[in-house]
């Protein structure tokens, strides 16, 4: 805060020129004035607005020093009223910082050596909600952009005052803590340890409660920031996330970064075998893949099939069950780049599979097969039998063509690219 001799010393300055700018109009009138010839207009006028703008300018730098002397004063009183106060001024002072904090970044970056953080994560255990909502609104003001403000707060304790139960939040105190969290698990980009076993429950009983969209989508950012830390795989899969998240990934706004955040955990042996077991795998993402709508889900649902059939052959089997060879051979035609080339990997593995199954006479024999009378029941079952090979071999033979084409004639070494890998880390796309 500036002291009384700078204030002083301020005045006097800006007294002093605006004393000086008056005068100088004065002067320039008078002048005008005893001049027998016209008076130049023009010239008179522009040293008139020159005068003007300047007084203009020293009013307007004058006017922001005083909102800046006030600025001081009032954050200098919260401070006081955080650390001191009554709950009424502690309250009044954490709606202060708030409005400070919001409206300027350096403002903000510096606040947190005001010593601020602390009383105001203390707040968050406080059994009026009111109370607690304003603390969490402030810190997340305070953590918009500044990762030192973050961090402090995490040595706070802020993590062990989060909620255990979230029976008497209503909608927007959900939404006050999704933003808080999503704001902190973003320290995992800087490979700070945040504990994710504290965060992990409150996340996943807001996602499962909420009803707002914004807010899931928070707490899906949450979730995948802390997935990117592979060491986090087992808390998720032990919260029981991996069925929240395929849930979530048929829904429009929230697919994209439910996703993501499988992708994240299915390279894990934690999270494949957790998407392995779940009743909603394959079919899931055999849906969002046919959804030509969104290329980026299309995308995502490809890359998570790809790791869960890469040398896994009862996960084809059960992809090829669920029809997804029909959806492979169109995403390989009317996707976007990467899709198309995700799409062709798996389908270049169902091609080398059957290969393997069928032997050099395993195809129909049209001539030594007889279809029999409709009359005769084992002559209508050859005769379904023979017809779903007829269609089988089609569709294979269909496949390998569009393989061919969509390889073109100048990449003939495509297919040869796809199937260089030996593991689920090599994949190349």
């Amino acid at each position: 805060m500036p002291d009384q001799s700078s204030t002083t010393s301020w005045f006097f300055t800006y007294t002093k020129i605006r004393f000086f700018t008056k005068i100088r109009r004065f002067l320039l009138l008078r002048t005008a004035k005893k001049q027998y010839k016209a008076p130049d207009h023009s010239e008179k006028l522009r040293d008139l607005s020159s005068a003007s703008k300047k007084e203009g300018k020293i009013e307007k730098e004058g006017m922001e020093k005083e909102n800046d002397q006030d600025g001081w004063v009032v954050l200098q009183r919260s401070v006081k009223g955080l650390h001191f106060g009554r709950w009424e001024e502690k309250e009044l002072a954490a709606k202060e910082i708030k409005r400070i904090a919001k409206e300027d970044l350096k403002t903000r970056k510096s606040m947190g050596e005001l010593g601020i953080i602390q009383p105001l994560v203390a707040m968050i255990e406080s059994e009026v909600l009111e109370r607690q909502r304003l603390a969490v609104q402030a810190l997340i003001e305070l953590a918009n952009g500044s990762f030192t403000n973050k961090l402090l707060m995490v040595e706070s304790g802020i993590l062990s005052k989060l909620p255990k139960k979230i029976d008497l939040l209503d909608e927007s105190a959900f939404q006050d803590f999704a933003h808080l969290l999503l704001s902190l698990s973003s320290l995992s980009s800087i490979q700070f340890p945040v504990s994710s076993a504290r965060i992990i429950p409150l996340v996943v009983s807001i996602l499962d409660s909420c009803s707002s969209i914004e807010t899931k989508i928070s707490c899906l950012g949450t979730l995948y920031n802390l997935s990117s830390v592979l060491d986090n795989a087992g808390n998720l899969v032990a919260s029981g996330v991996v069925n929240t998240l395929l849930r979530l990934s048929s829904v429009g706004e929230a697919s994209e970064k439910s996703l993501a955040t499988l992708g994240n955990l299915v390279v894990t042996s934690t999270g494949r075998k957790a998407l392995e077991s779940s009743p909603m795998v394959p079919e899931n993402l055999i849906e969002i893949l046919a959804w030509e709508e969104k290329p980026k889900c299309q995308e995502l649902s490809a890359y998570v099939l790809m790791i869960l059939a890469h040398q896994s052959s009862v996960q084809r089997q059960k992809m090829a069950k669920a029809g997804i060879v029909p959806v492979l051979l169109e995403v390989a035609l009317l996707g976007s780049p990467l899709a198309q080339k995700r799409a062709l990997k798996l389908l270049q593995w169902f091609k080398d599979e059957r290969q393997k199954r069928m032997g050099p006479h395993s195809g129909p024999q049209v001539g030594r097969l007889s279809i029999g009378s409709p009359v005769n029941k084992r002559g209508v079952d050859e005769g379904k039998k023979f017809m779903k090979n007829i269609v089988k071999e089609s569709l294979y033979k269909n496949m390998e063509t569009i393989t061919r084409r969509a390889n073109g004639a100048g990449n003939s070494s495509g297919l040869k690219a796809l199937v260089l890998s030996s593991s689920s880390k090599s994949l190349p796309y």
